[in-house]
């Protein structure tokens, strides 16, 4: 029997013909040693195969070899699927995933921190390259392969396992001496900043890395995200007199320090994650800071007295030029730029080059630290659009580095729903709808619209972690 890409004409089709009709058969795996439509949580398979048959099916801790196989329709692009795929691989703890269309295969393989394209053939060659496929992901070759141990345990997994307790697993992972600070900025608004500056904070977290979010921006969006802002009267206010403006002005208060300001984001994210909150009064505030030089670099020196507590600090930024900005870009060791790649925001990368240049450039020398190393332009609210992502999406990532010289992250981050259903999460108290935000991570454990945005903030804080070389 041979496979024909054409007969598949949606996605029914390509999990029918080609995958129970011809791979699940051709590589070995009889119908005990396969589920479709296999859920955990949030988590939704389309396959999962076994190297031995598994009967009834249980998910235990010792988990026999398996693969995970994920079915698309013949016209949608597999590029925007492997955020996902990602997700499950490492979420699941499962070694090899099978994407495809039907018009392409392709086979990725999890390693301790991402994972890898191991293969890749069109959908008119798998005939002639089964045998490939085979060494890879056959049945025969999974069972000759050992049992591989990850040094951590997911914190889904962590849910699944039914046969073990785990509660006393701690993290082995070696902790780095150095707390690396990064800024989240743009000159432009509206390019998604605090998504990613909370969303990533969460996701270095659940990595198991000590993470302070500070909001800069009088906006406060990044201090309402994670849950801090639940005052419906200003009297009720329990933030106007602990915030970031006090880290700024003169150090000869007590409290002036971070250890006096920092809050508990308690339900947003597990585990929880420290937060400087800002304040709509730092707008009002500026004026009295702009008359000393030393409010642009007292947060540099006052996350210098922490830097043993936290392995990364994150710092959400306004959309400007003022004191708060430089303040925020004179601490960081780090920059990334969101930016959803549009001419507006292009046009504003020129004038964040020539501040981080001119202005930071020479706060940072003035207290003696080195510049600051700009990670990447990082694509975000991305359409999910096929035709632009085939298109347009192109064009534009390639006038980062062609015009404006500026590196590109991997990651992407799209513009979907849940991104912001998730920031604006509420629950009932009386006649009152009281705020209560989730990271886009433990919103996803039980909305299964934001896998793939849990998925691609999981990608983002791999990627991250590698360019700061602290896996």
């Amino acid at each position: 029997m041979s496979f024909d890409p054409e007969l598949c004409r949606n996605e029914s089709e390509v999990e029918s013909k080609l995958i129970v009709q011809y791979l699940l058969p051709k590589l070995g795996y009889s119908p005990d040693t396969w589920y479709q439509e296999v859920s955990f949580e949030s988590i939704r398979l389309d396959f999962l195969a076994f190297a031995k048959p598994v009967v009834p099916f249980v998910w235990e801790g010792n988990l026999p070899l398996s693969i995970l196989i994920e079915a698309k329709h013949p016209s949608i692009n597999l590029n925007i699927h492997v955020h996902r795929l990602r997700h499950y691989l490492k979420s699941l703890n499962v070694r090899y995933g099978l994407l495809t269309n039907g018009k392409e295969i392709r086979i990725y393989e999890s390693s301790k921190y991402d994972i890898q394209q191991v293969f890749q053939c069109s959908g008119k060659e798998v005939n002639t390259r089964l045998d490939e496929i085979k060494a890879l992901i056959g049945r025969d070759s999974l069972q000759q392969e050992k049992t591989k141990i990850y040094s951590e345990i997911s914190p889904l997994q962590n849910n699944l396992i039914l046969s073990k307790d785990i509660s006393n697993h701690t993290c082995t992972e070696k902790r780095q001496n150095t707390m690396k600070t990064i800024a989240i900025y743009h000159h432009k608004g509206g390019v998604g900043k605090t998504t990613v500056s909370v969303n990533l904070a969460a996701a270095l977290s659940k990595r198991g890395k000590r993470v302070l979010l500070i909001d800069i921006d009088a906006q406060a969006n990044t201090t309402f995200a994670t849950g801090l802002i639940k005052f419906q009267f200003d009297e009720d206010d329990n933030l106007k007199n602990r915030n970031v403006y006090h880290l700024l002005e003169s150090t000869k208060y007590e409290h002036n320090f971070i250890p006096g300001i920092v809050k508990k984001s308690h339900c947003f994210n597990q585990p929880e994650i420290d937060v400087i909150p800002s304040h709509i009064s730092l707008i009002a505030r500026q004026q009295e800071l702009i008359t000393s030089s030393a409010s642009r670099w007292r947060l540099s020196k006052k996350l210098d007295q922490v830097k043993s507590d936290y392995d990364i600090v994150i710092i959400d930024t306004p959309p400007s030029l003022d004191l708060y900005a430089q303040a925020a870009l004179t601490a960081a060791d780090y920059l990334i730029i969101p930016s959803d790649l549009k001419s507006f925001s292009n046009q504003g990368l020129v004038s964040v080059k020539n501040f981080i240049a001119q202005e930071i450039a020479e706060t940072k020398e003035g207290v003696g630290k080195p510049d600051i190393i700009i990670m990447g332009v990082l694509p975000s609210k991305i359409s999910t659009n096929s035709q632009y992502l085939k298109h347009t999406y192109i064009k534009h990532k390639s006038l980062i580095s062609e015009r404006y010289n500026l590196p590109l992250m991997d990651s992407m981050i799209s513009e979907r729903t849940a991104l912001s259903k998730c920031i604006h999460k509420t629950f009932p108290m009386g006649n009152l709808d009281i705020p209560d935000p989730k990271s886009i991570l433990d919103y996803a454990k039980k909305e299964p619209e934001a896998n793939v945005s849990a998925a691609e903030f999981e990608a983002l804080a791999m990627e991250v972690l590698e360019k700061m070389e602290m896996q």
